[in-house]
């Protein structure tokens, strides 16, 4: 719950609408901490109608990452994936569940736009790298927290 905007409204004109999330965005982000041999995935995942963060983990391989954030979802009941064309997703969802494109994952590519923009361990090329995976992680993991789900850690 927002509590900045619960208390400077009135009660009587805030509505609350409460619903299933039945479709989400999945990707993940490559990045490196050192070197590029060593490398980091973001994956995470987004409400395909609202946009919304749903969960995020942090991990060495796609496959890993995908598999820890599938655990995550799993009390979300989701029933649809949608996600880019990588063979992580292909190898690991069911067909009849999960659509491949760029448009149906035009929230995620932004947020990833975002991410690389505000924090510079992520872009491509910068002068700014991480020295360690546990900075790495906690850099990333203070911004989701700050910027998506609006928690002061």
């Amino acid at each position: 719950m927002n509590k900045g905007v619960v208390e400077g409204g009135c009660p009587e004109a805030i509505t609350v609408e409460v619903r299933r999330v039945e479709a989400a965005e999945v990707d993940a982000r490559w990045s490196f901490v050192g070197s590029k041999a060593q490398q980091r995935w973001l994956g995470h995942a987004i409400d395909h109608l609202t946009g919304v963060v749903l969960a995020y983990v942090l991990g060495n391989r796609a496959d890993e990452v995908f598999w820890q954030l599938k655990k995550v979802l799993k009390p979300f009941g989701l029933v649809h994936f949608y996600t880019a064309a990588a063979g992580v997703y292909e190898r690991h969802l069911p067909a009849a569940a999960h659509t491949v494109g760029k448009a149906p994952t035009q929230q995620i590519e932004r947020k990833h736009l975002t991410l690389r923009t505000r924090i510079k361990r992520l872009a491509r090329k910068t002068i700014c790298c991480s020295k360690s995976v546990f900075m790495h992680d906690t850099v990333i993991g203070l911004f989701v927290n700050r910027y998506e789900f609006g928690t002061l850690v």
